[in-house]
C-alpha cells in the first residue's frame, strides 16, 4: 500500500520539497542582503494620507475607500461592455435595449457621485 502511494506521489512530494526549499531561502537572501535605511521619502504618505509606519488602530480617511470602490464598481461595470459588444448580434434589440437601459443608470449613479463630490479630494 506504501509502496503504490510512493510511486503514485513521490515525484510530487519532492517537487513540493525542492520548491519549499527554494521559496524559504529567496525569502532568507532577500531578508539578509536588503539594505534597512529606509529614507523619508521611503517613510513619507503615499496614496491612502496616512504614514506608513504608524499605530495600526489609528483613524484615517474614509475618502479613500470610497474612492477605491467607486472605481472597482465603475470599472467592473465597464467590463461588461466587451461581452456584450460581441454578442451584440445575437442578442439583438433586446439585448441592445437592455445595454442601454444598464448605462443609463451607470450614467446616473455616475452623475450621482459625480455632484455629491465623491470623487474629489481635499
Amino acid at each position: 500500500m506504501i509502496y503504490n502511494f510512493l510511486t503514485d506521489y513521490l515525484s510530487i512530494i519532492i517537487f513540493l520539497f525542492i520548491a519549499l526549499i527554494i521559496s524559504i531561502g529567496f525569502i532568507l537572501i532577500n531578508f539578509i542582503s536588503s539594505p534597512n535605511n529606509p529614507d523619508p521619502e521611503k517613510l513619507s504618505a503615499y496614496e491612502c494620507g496616512f504614514d506608513a509606519f504608524d499605530d495600526s488602530r489609528m483613524e484615517f480617511d474614509v475618502r479613500f475607500y470610497l474612492v477605491a470602490i467607486l472605481f472597482i464598481i465603475f470599472d467592473l461595470e465597464i467590463a461588461f461592455l466587451f461581452p456584450w459588444a460581441i454578442t451584440l448580434g445575437k442578442t439583438g434589440i433586446f439585448g441592445f435595449w437592455s445595454m442601454m437601459i444598464f448605462l443609463a443608470v451607470l450614467t446616473i449613479g455616475f452623475i450621482y457621485e459625480w455632484k455629491k463630490g465623491a470623487l474629489e479630494w481635499e
